[in-house]
């Protein structure tokens, strides 16, 4: 029998499922979830419980897949990818009124006025001396903001791609 009770509501997986549940009925047990997952039950509970520290990326894959929960895949390449460690993403699900209000501001012509100008400034004789490297940083920190944001919407946009959840 499930003891749920013992679950962190900190976890994700065991957020994702739950609330995947609410749309399948089959997820809102881990036998259930085990048996469309293709697993046993105890390695669902061990996912859940935190006991296994890197979950196989597969099974993030299938989880993901399953319980419509893009953020699984986005969360696992930013937490346990070298690669994806070093990059810009989202890992969790925001309200659409809060990404679209941060990238509106983002992208505002003002912002990307005074980017383009600070490039062309930048591009104008070809080198980029020791003044220039400031302001190059500056821009790369202003796109990295960006792409944060960006990343949020993509993250939201891929979660209700299928048709609109509450």
């Amino acid at each position: 029998m499930d003891n749920e009770c013992t679950m962190e509501p900190e976890n994700i997986y065991f957020r994702c499922r739950k609330e995947a549940a609410m749309h399948n009925q089959k997820l809102s047990s881990r036998e259930g979830a085990a048996e469309l997952l293709g697993i046993s039950v105890s390695s669902l509970q061990k996912y859940e419980l935190g006991v296994t520290k890197t979950v196989p990326v597969d099974m993030v894959v299938l989880m993901a897949d399953l319980y419509n929960a893009p953020e699984l895949r986005y969360l696992y390449c930013k937490g346990e990818c070298p690669i994806g460690r070093a990059m810009n993403i989202a890992t969790e699900i925001k309200s659409v009124e809060s990404v679209a209000i941060r990238l509106i501001k983002k992208l505002s012509m003002r912002e990307v006025e005074d980017i383009k100008e600070k490039l062309l400034d930048i591009a104008d004789d070809g080198t980029i001396g020791k003044e220039k490297q400031e302001e190059l940083q500056d821009i790369m920190e202003r796109l990295s903001s960006l792409q944060q944001s960006i990343s949020e919407l993509m993250l939201l946009g891929e979660k209700y791609k299928g048709g609109c959840r509450n």
